[in-house]
């Protein structure tokens, strides 16, 4: 078991933020093809899902400054957890960036499946901000994983590697918020009038 703790920090130490972002932006890709897949299979519980994601956001307000100050905090909330994670053994980013891959595959694979969108409308209603909200919130778990690479392979006393790691950390995280801003507005301001939800 020591050795392969070893091996791991030593796969760790050698692994550039590029190479993280991909490994990630993978994962992504993947649980989401996952979450598609399993909105065909399982259209029952794709909908329970889709249902309580939806309570858990409310009905959207007719003000799009409201549902932008909305969309904002909570990837602000997302993405700071996902940072924090890191701490944990690098392997929190790694569940939050499968579990948010995977939940939306999981409400495209639903709105399409279930004929409430065509594939045209789906992808207007995801495309616009996702391709700049997606790699920040990809941004902010290589900040994650960077941190926990400097507290356990860095140069120094721990608390000196701790803190070496957070300001990497809070770096590539202050990186993905100004994403995340520019994200909210598309989504906000944007994605209803193309994707036709307005």
């Amino acid at each position: 078991m020591l050795s392969t703790a070893r091996m791991g920090d030593s796969m760790l130490k050698h692994s550039t933020p590029k190479r993280i972002f991909a490994v990630l932006s993978g994962l992504f890709l993947l649980s989401a093809f996952i979450g598609l897949f399993a909105a065909f299979e399982s259209p029952q519980m794709a909908m329970n899902v889709v249902h309580k994601i939806a309570a858990s956001f409310g009905i959207p307000s007719p003000d799009p400054l409201q549902n932008f100050q909305k969309i904002f905090l909570n990837n602000i909330v997302v993405a700071s957890l996902i940072t924090i994670s890191g701490i944990f053994f690098g392997l929190g980013p790694l569940f939050f960036i499968s579990f948010n891959g995977f939940i939306v595959g999981l409400v495209a694979g639903f709105a399409y499946s279930t004929g409430k969108a065509s594939a045209d409308r789906v992808l207007l209603a995801l495309l616009p901000h996702g391709i700049v909200e997606i790699p920040a919130v990809i941004l902010a778990g290589v900040g994650g994983i960077l941190w926990y690479k400097e507290i356990s392979t860095g140069d120094g006393r721990a608390g000196e590697r701790f803190k070496s790691g957070a300001v990497k950390a809070l770096k590539l995280l202050s990186v993905s918020v100004l994403l995340l801003f520019i994200a909210a507005i598309i989504e906000a301001y944007i994605t209803p009038r193309i994707a036709g939800i307005t």
